[in-house]
């Protein structure tokens, strides 16, 4: 058999099946291009679930692995170690935050910011107000807490009864968002662009409804800011265009360069309530993980590489809206930066499906809906190639 036949066999026996895979196997990848073990190359459109922001193979990023692994990789969160202080500062200073916890990933960092809001109300007010507001389409990630404040009942329904007390608001409607936030709210938790539920912003006057409905009900205004957060949006925070600040926010995804790690970042007011052993983790913030986390935010908290997202954002944008106008099948394009969503009047997995045979790796976002989100590394080239094999799929496919 072929390393492929018997890397998909090995993985059917050994390995518990909770994913789908395609028939193929990835060994490799360079740029914004992956490689499979017969050799075929695909554009990488997926960029591990809006997780390799940097691409694969980049030179500094490997540099900071190899010089770090040769020095400390991890000895627990019993000590203290530089690079754990050192990402910290960094993201304390280029955001509203004071403080930050690391974790291991973004459903993690979630779990983590509901446990703070829970420890700070209950510090600071009459027992009861438990209460979580999350909004209908979200996702926060698969861990208990987080399933509990996302939406999507296929995800929630064989795992229940979840954690109590979280009540759930439609999305982008201020008026429904002030009936569900009440006295006894402690928090509220939001994506600034909702990813798997669809690639749905906030309206900034969305966004500062809740801060001022949190203030007025004495409650916390959490953003997670996992997928859309730091450049994806073209903005290092998908929030700042609301001019609204959190007092906790979660991150993941692209911090480690595909490493696991994951943070919440508080306000001083919230890690205030916070003591030593409230919360912890063996793994997080290792040496290994923040020292290569060190260069991959520095590089995405770069102004001029943040503006050539924008503008491959834009380019990409009215590449997609060229598209729609040739394929009927294509309803509604939303997105910003380079987070896109296409919702399609076919299955999406029907386009992916054919993706592959396209060279192009696409990711959905619910049945109907194309994610996109490529490499932050993305030429306007490849952008022109992920069009063009999109055009010949749905061409395809409306021929059927």
């Amino acid at each position: 058999m072929s390393i492929t036949e018997t890397t998909i066999q090995t993985e059917q026996e050994y390995v518990l099946q909770t994913y789908r895979r395609p028939p193929f196997v990835i060994e490799w990848g360079e740029g914004v291009t992956l490689y499979d073990a017969k050799g075929r190359a695909y554009l990488d459109l997926a960029s591990g679930i809006a997780v390799n922001a940097l691409g694969y193979g980049d030179p500094e990023t490997l540099a900071a692995l190899t010089a770090q692994a040769g020095k400390l990789i991890h000895v627990s969160n019993l000590y203290h170690t530089i690079p754990q202080a050192e990402l910290a500062r960094m993201l304390c200073q280029a955001s509203f935050a004071d403080r930050v916890f690391f974790c291991n990933s973004g459903s993690e960092a979630v779990d983590g910011a509901l446990k703070f809001a829970r420890k700070w109300a209950k510090t600071h007010f009459r027992p009861g107000k438990t209460g979580i507001v999350a909004f209908e389409h979200s996702f926060h990630g698969r861990t208990f807490g987080a399933l509990s404040a996302t939406s999507k009942e296929k995800y929630r329904a064989p795992f229940e009864p979840l954690v109590p007390g979280v009540t759930f608001a439609p999305f982008n409607h201020a008026g429904a968002a002030a009936k569900a936030i009440g006295p006894q709210t402690c928090a509220v938790i939001v994506e600034p662009v909702q990813g798997e539920g669809g690639i749905f912003a906030a309206d900034p006057t969305f966004l500062q409804a809740l801060r001022r409905l949190c203030d007025a009900h004495n409650a916390l205004l959490i953003f997670d800011e996992v997928q859309c957060g730091l450049g994806r949006t073209g903005s290092l925070w998908a929030h700042e265009p609301a001019g609204v600040s959190p007092d906790l926010m979660t991150l993941a995804k692209p911090l480690g360069g595909g490493l696991p790690i994951g943070a919440v970042l508080l306000a001083q007011q919230v890690a205030n309530a916070i003591e030593p052993g409230d919360h912890g983790s063996t793994f997080a913030a290792n040496s290994l993980i923040t020292a290569v986390a060190q260069v991959i935010f520095r590089r995405l908290n770069d102004p001029a590489f943040l503006a050539a997202i924008r503008d491959k954002g834009q380019y990409l944008d009215k590449g997609l809206r060229s598209l729609q106008a040739r394929h009927a099948t294509i309803v509604d394009i939303r997105g910003r930066g380079l987070m896109w969503g296409l919702d399609l009047a076919i299955k999406a997995q029907e386009v992916i499906k054919l993706g592959y045979q396209e060279g192009l790796i696409l990711v959905g976002a619910g049945e109907n809906i194309l994610r996109l989100l490529p490499p932050l590394i993305v030429e306007k080239t490849h952008l022109d190639q992920a069009l063009d094999g999109l055009d010949r799929i749905l061409t395809q496919l409306e021929e059927k």
